[in-house]
């Protein structure tokens, strides 16, 4: 799932994930386009009640304006993403780049947050199946 707000840097943000994913051998059953990441909540928790979602990635940048704005919208995002994870019991990760973060900054994080939030669902739902399994 991508922010279109950033788009400049959240369409390449969503290349890379894609990329990454191949890499892993990850099959990518839906993407998701919302406005912006304070969007995002609502068609996560839609897409994590699906059986055959297994995690959700997570891409956006939160670039910093003349308020702290973007403070708030990092917060709260980052706090509903993680409930909805806890909630379903699948992985959703973070791969929101923000807050306090220039136009620039957020180009040079392109490929390391897109990898990374990947990586994360890819390595949080390999343990969620580890502890799931009975003890032997």
């Amino acid at each position: 799932m991508a922010s279109e707000f950033n788009g400049e840097v959240t369409s390449r943000m969503l290349e890379v994930a894609r990329e990454k994913a191949g890499t892993l051998q990850l099959e990518i059953r839906h993407t998701s386009r919302v406005p912006g990441a304070f969007d995002m909540p609502v068609i996560v928790d839609a897409l994590l009640r699906r059986e055959d979602i297994d995690g959700v990635v997570t891409l956006g940048a939160i670039i910093k304006g003349r308020t702290k704005h973007d403070e708030l919208i990092a917060r709260t995002t980052a706090r509903s993403l993680s409930d909805l994870s806890v909630r379903h019991q699948k992985p959703v990760s973070l791969g929101i780049s923000g807050p306090g973060m220039h136009e620039r900054q957020a180009h040079a994080r392109i490929r390391p947050v897109a990898e990374r939030a990947v990586e994360a669902v890819l390595s949080v739902y390999d343990e969620l199946k580890r502890i799931s399994r009975p003890c032997s």
